[in-house]
């Protein structure tokens, strides 16, 4: 027989075709019709417990496995989410996905995941491989794309950006208030005694502008504008390594460093020690995100809280509205951050401990 190569069936004078079984392979071993399995699969009410054991007991021996691309066809939905992460180094986004991850699977959707490394023609050529798989709609977290290509991306299917905020109608958004965070990081600082506290940013990352103007501002509030320093770095270990290395290479050294994120503080942190900067003994750092990082013993890093798996699961409520409700009117959330006080942060030398507040 030529083309095709025939196995025995497990009962006598039966045989199939080697390859993925189908839904009439698992008919013809339950002895049922197409139609019954296609009931009993899907939990329907219509059929017996008999039969539906039957049905079960035969798609198990089979390791016949239900075709989505042809249900999704029938259905016009693959129940399936895409997701579009600007920087998978980054814990933050790892830590988002926990979120989108479990309120999908709640909501009995999978997410397809990849990356654009930070760059807008690779994040482009991903959402367009998400595209043509079919997924109903799309989440991008931290995209660097133009505006236009966000647009052009609603206009196929609805979609929802994670800490970038949006202002379309047509494009949802959840971000954290990152102008208060950075305020919160300033007010910390400022609290312990620290007058000159400068800002490593993180160039043009999602939520980096808005950072800096919170620094900015803060720094402004506390009648220290005058000495306010914004050195130049990215959202990595090594744009903060850099952002150190400008910093220190232009003026004297501070005594505080906000830094635009954990990621860039690591690198903050072992720029400092390059430079024979103690940390906090001479030099407070406060990083941005609470990823699992900043929690590790030898890092310890004081940093502004973002709700993490919580923005991730609202992004998925915000994209099912729009697929099961037929919402129109864009939505944009922010959520609230806080302050988490760890080892890398206290009172500048010549301060006492005891006359500041107690960490919260």
């Amino acid at each position: 027989m030529s083309g095709t190569t025939a196995v025995r069936d497990a009962r006598p004078g039966r045989s199939r075709r080697q390859g993925n079984p189908t839904i009439l392979d698992v008919a013809e071993r339950a002895g049922v019709s197409k139609s019954l399995v296609s009931l009993a699969l899907r939990g329907s009410p219509m059929v017996r417990e008999e039969k539906r054991k039957a049905v079960l007991r035969a798609a198990e021996q089979l390791g016949y496995r239900p075709n989505a691309v042809a249900r999704s066809l029938v259905r016009n939905r693959t129940n399936v989410i895409g997701v579009m992460l600007s920087d998978l180094h980054n814990l933050y986004f790892a830590e988002v996905v926990d979120g989108i991850e479990a309120e999908a699977l709640s909501a009995e959707y999978r997410a397809l995941i990849n990356t654009g490394s930070r760059m807008a023609e690779r994040e482009w050529a991903a959402i367009e491989t998400l595209l043509q798989l079919r997924t109903d709609g799309l989440i991008l977290a931290g995209p660097v794309l133009p505006a236009s290509l966000i647009l052009s991306a609603a206009a196929s299917v609805p979609v929802v950006l994670v800490a970038r905020a949006s202002r379309w109608p047509s494009v949802d958004s959840v971000t954290n208030d990152d102008r208060a965070g950075a305020r919160m990081a300033v007010d910390h600082l400022v609290a312990l005694g620290h007058r000159d506290i400068a800002h490593v940013d993180g160039g043009t990352g999602a939520g980096a502008a808005s950072r800096r103007s919170g620094y900015l501002e803060a720094m402004r509030d506390h009648g220290l504008a005058r000495v306010a320093a914004v050195a130049p770095g990215t959202f990595t270990e090594e744009g903060g390594a850099a952002g150190i290395d400008r910093l220190l290479a232009s003026r004297a050294r501070p005594t505080a460093v906000f830094v635009a994120n954990d990621l860039a503080a690591v690198g903050a942190l072992h720029a400092l020690e390059r430079h024979g900067a103690g940390v906090p003994e001479d030099v407070s750092v406060v990083g941005y995100d609470n990823t699992a990082l900043a929690a590790l013993g030898h890092i310890d890093l004081t940093t502004i809280d973002q709700p993490r798996r919580e923005i991730g699961a609202t992004a998925v409520r915000l994209l099912l509205e729009r697929l099961d409700d037929g919402r129109h009117r864009g939505r944009h959330v922010v959520l609230s951050p806080r302050l988490v006080v760890r080892g890398t942060t206290r009172p500048p030398r010549g301060r006492s401990i005891a006359a500041t507040p107690a960490p919260e």
